[in-house]
């Protein structure tokens, strides 16, 4: 007769080795970039204008390329996102059509970044005329983005309970007040969340930003969203096989503020879904 107890314990093991997997390699990452890449932080290296071909000087227009892109990349899809997962989970019906859309939206999830790079391409840069540019890379970010989005913004006013709508609809309010008032505020944690996982690809992606908008090489700060930019994933991707003769505190400290970018609006935004997430009465 099988023992209950030495089986959980046996479970438990193998997920505690599983975890030890995942966490190891990726502590060991963290740790190489950091050890290597903090002696070449510095407030020149952050906020001076890269010289001598990337050489010298600092990586501040690759900075502000990556947040504009980031940020640009979560305004244009959030919205988009918002509402099609609304439609899909609140006023859709269950049909063939509703089902063959929501397996579109997950296999789009899976596509290679590569593919959303000459789509943007083909639709932003050369249809829609915007040439390379912030709105360009933005808006291909954007696209990038947007299946995740979509479905953990579905999961999200899925899992309200359908009683909440019940009893709103029965004191007299609209399908839509019920939607905004009762559904939105309860599902904001679960659709920070798939904000959160897609922040940090939007801001660490290079292929999108490759065909649409990333310059090799430009000293100065964007003026408008129809300029080029740098962005620290192209920025790193040139001086590390670009560029020759490149201090590898360079390389490991430009890797070092990308992944601190990244973690500081993953930050923000777990700080905000855990305040709505307080808020939450069920």
């Amino acid at each position: 007769m099988r023992n209950p107890h030495r089986t959980q314990k046996i479970a438990f093991a193998f997920l505690f080795l599983a975890i030890l997997l995942i966490l190891v390699p990726v502590g060991l990452i963290v740790f190489v970039i950091i050890q290597k890449g903090l002696p070449g932080i510095s407030w020149q290296f952050l906020s001076d204008m890269p010289r001598q071909g990337m050489r010298a000087g600092g990586i501040f227009p690759a900075i502000i390329g990556t947040i504009y892109l980031a940020s640009g990349a979560i305004l244009f899809s959030l919205p988009i996102g918002l509402l099609a997962a609304i439609y899909l989970s609140e006023y859709a019906k269950d049909n063939l059509l509703t089902r063959i859309i929501k397996l579109a939206i997950v296999n789009l999830a899976g596509v290679p970044s590569v593919v959303f790079g000459l789509f943007g391409l083909s639709l932003f840069v050369v249809f829609f005329k915007f040439g390379a540019s912030i709105l360009a890379g933005a808006m291909t970010l954007g696209i990038l983005v947007l299946p995740v989005i979509i479905t953990a913004s579905r999961t999200a006013l899925e899992s309200v309970p359908q009683s909440f709508r019940e009893v709103s609809l029965s004191l007299g309010a609209s399908k839509w007040q019920t939607i905004r008032h009762i559904v939105l505020p309860n599902a904001i944690p679960g659709i920070l969340t798939g904000v959160v996982l897609e922040i940090g690809r939007a801001a660490g992606e290079t292929a999108p930003i490759l065909f649409t908008v990333a310059a090799f090489y430009l000293p100065q700060l964007p003026e408008s969203v129809f300029d080029q930019t740098m962005a620290l994933p192209y920025h790193l991707y040139v001086i590390s096989t670009q560029v020759p003769n490149v201090a590898e505190k360079i390389r490991y400290g430009t890797a070092f503020v990308l992944l601190a970018i990244v973690l500081s609006m993953n930050l923000i935004a777990v700080i905000m879904r855990n305040k709505f997430r307080k808020l939450k009465k069920w």
